[in-house]
């Protein structure tokens, strides 16, 4: 089969469209022909070795992807070839603390695709078959490709940790991003009103298209300003971010009292200065958050799949343009999400 790897870590030129070995599905196992696999930012951290996850070389990226079932190992009864599917994007072990407490998503022991098994730059995948799920016939394969970490994080984010509640202000940062895009379409299911920040004029409007009820260019500064403009004066209830870096603090001043930020990333500066003394003297929350559980992605999949929810794809390309698919998301080009189909 043919697959995009890297033999050594580094900028998009180790990227090589090659001939991989084709995977045969073992007991309780599956074979997908990927249709379609989206890019994470997180793709590019494992390329570079920025994330220092140990990978064995060469290696095969893509940690959300869709497609059909192409095969079935011994023991496989429950889907048969030719089903439509989309593939969860990291497996839950179900046996430690975590999961036993319902919170899978913090598993101490789980496998996901990109960093423990081989992911969807590839034209086959092998999949445990509990980690299939049917995909319906009016599904895209791109929608579920670009839709599966960015809805089911930004719904972590908003409604799991920062109890979004209806009537509330939410500032989300980076409109353009997959989370940032996705975190507009769910605050305003959740009945929330929504400002949004994006570093270009196209991204703003196309967050205005979403339902973002104001928007920021915080290439221009003054984000905590135009924050409190936009919102008649006051400050905001919530805010999303997952930029880090100066938009950090900006974004932390648009706080009431007893306000919460929700973080799930910082590409733009991890370790920043921070002034504790605001944070205790207007009680505001700061709240750590990842990627969804099990329960909630099958949760964010049935509402991409009914149309509440739309994944935005701003370019789908073949697979073997996968350096230039990772190009767009490094150079912050896009509005949604990047797919590549082999």
């Amino acid at each position: 089969m043919k697959a995009v790897r890297f033999h050594e870590h580094g900028g998009r030129d180790v990227l090589r469209y090659e001939d991989a070995p084709d995977p045969v599905p073992g007991e309780g196992e599956v074979l997908v022909r990927v249709r379609a696999c989206g890019l994470n930012h997180f793709d590019v951290d494992l390329r570079e070795n920025v994330s220092r996850w140990p990978l064995p070389l060469p290696w095969t990226l893509g940690v959300e992807f869709a497609g059909e079932i192409a095969g079935v190992g011994p023991g496989v009864s429950s889907v048969s070839e030719g089903d439509r599917v989309w593939v969860l994007h990291e497996l839950p072990c179900m046996e430690c603390q975590y999961c036993l407490e319902g919170m899978d998503n913090l598993c101490e022991n789980a496998r996901m695709y990109s960093v423990q098994m081989p992911g969807g730059y590839a034209e086959y995948v092998i999949a445990p078959v509990e980690a299939v799920f049917p995909l319906a016939d009016d599904t895209s394969f791109d929608s579920a490709a670009a839709g599966q970490i960015v809805f089911t994080t930004a719904w972590h984010m908003l409604v799991t940790r920062g109890k979004v509640r209806p009537g509330e202000t939410v500032l989300i940062s980076a409109a353009g991003s997959g989370v940032g895009h996705a975190a507009i379409q769910i605050a305003k299911y959740a009945g929330a009103k929504v400002i949004t920040t994006a570093g270009s004029q196209h991204k703003l409007d196309a967050a205005l298209a979403d339902g973002a009820d104001g928007v920021i260019n915080y290439n221009e500064g003054g984000v905590t300003e135009r924050a409190i403009e936009l919102n008649d004066g006051k400050l905001v209830d919530l805010v999303i971010e997952h930029i880090g870096g100066e938009q950090f603090g900006q974004c932390i001043n648009t706080l009431r009292k007893n306000g919460r930020l929700v973080t799930c990333g910082g590409h733009a500066g991890e370790v920043i200065e921070f002034d504790i003394v605001p944070l205790f003297r207007n009680e505001w929350q700061v709240i750590g958050s990842r990627v969804g559980t099990k329960p909630e992605t099958r949760k964010v999949m049935e509402l991409i799949g009914d149309g509440t929810f739309e994944p935005r794809i701003h370019a789908a390309l073949p697979l073997s343009e996968a350096a230039e698919a990772m190009r767009i998301i490094e150079d912050r080009e896009q509005f949604g999400k990047v797919i590549v189909k082999p």
